[in-house]
Parts: C-alpha cells; sequence; structure tokens
C-alpha cells in the first residue's frame, strides 16, 4: 500500500486523475497557478516524484514528458480504506463506526456498491459472537471511535 498522497501530490493527481489523459507539466502548472503561486520547477518534481512513487508514468514528447495516472482515484481511495481498515485491532468495529460517519448519499453509495459486486448478505457467514459484541454500538453513538476521541 503507498503512502497517502501529500498536499501538492493530491492537487497535481487530481487534475491528472480528471483530465483522463497525458498531460504535461506545463498544462498543470497554469492550472495549478489559478489557484496559488507555484514555480514550473516545483511541479516538474512533484511530478517526477510520482513517476519515481508509480503513480504516474510517463512518455517523451518533443523535449517534454507527457504523464498518465497508473490507476484512478476510487482505487487509491480504496487502497486507502482497506489499508486504514486492516490496521484496526477490531475490524468490526471499525466498519461499526464507519458506516455510523457516513451521509446518507454516501449509505446509498455503499447498497449500490454492495449490489455490484452481487453480494448476497443471506451467503455471508455469521461472524463470531465476540466480533458481533464488540461491533454494536451503543446507544447515543457512545463507544465508537471517531474523530478526536
Amino acid at each position: 500500500m503507498p503512502r497517502p498522497l501529500g498536499e501538492l501530490e493530491d492537487a497535481v493527481m487530481t487534475r491528472v486523475w480528471q483530465w483522463n489523459r497525458p498531460v504535461t507539466v506545463r498544462e498543470v502548472l497554469e492550472d495549478l497557478q489559478q489557484e496559488r503561486s507555484i514555480a514550473y520547477t516545483t511541479v516538474m518534481t512533484v511530478m517526477d516524484n510520482l513517476h519515481q512513487k508509480g503513480w504516474v508514468r510517463r512518455e517523451v514528447d518533443g523535449r517534454a514528458y507527457r504523464y498518465t495516472a497508473v490507476s484512478t482515484r476510487a482505487a487509491y481511495s480504496a487502497a486507502l480504506m482497506n489499508e486504514a481498515w486492516s490496521q484496526s485491532d477490531n475490524p468490526a468495529a471499525a466498519l461499526v463506526a464507519f458506516f455510523g460517519m457516513m451521509s446518507s448519499e454516501q449509505r446509498e453509495a455503499l447498497n449500490d456498491a454492495i449490489r455490484v459486486v452481487g453480494y448476497n448478505t443471506s451467503d455471508a457467514p455469521a461472524p463470531p459472537p465476540e466480533a458481533a459484541e464488540q461491533a454494536e454500538p451503543s446507544e447515543g453513538g457512545e463507544g465508537t471511535e471517531g474523530p478526536g476521541r
């Protein structure tokens, strides 16, 4: 699992993902400059770092490179969620807390995703009794971990 992207790396990758085509340093620079003052060499260094880390591939185009994302933002987000969840000492409780933080739109997206992968809860094995007991939220949401707790 790659480490989470830094702020500037994320700003660059957001553009690469949104544009969904090979991009140059100059294109990314011009778009970033609409939000902040930033040097060409800074963007070039960030894009080179993203290439070294395996986030983008590049091909020569004249005297410059064109960069393309190696994977999607959705795959990146999924990897971050999986990494965070797998590091929990109680994955069931972590999921309960996470689901409790979801907006109605996020819960709808979760239900859609479950339908897409064809997951049928009647086919799933029952969790061990101790996992179910630890995962149950108490009244008022106490006992679940959340931001700042």
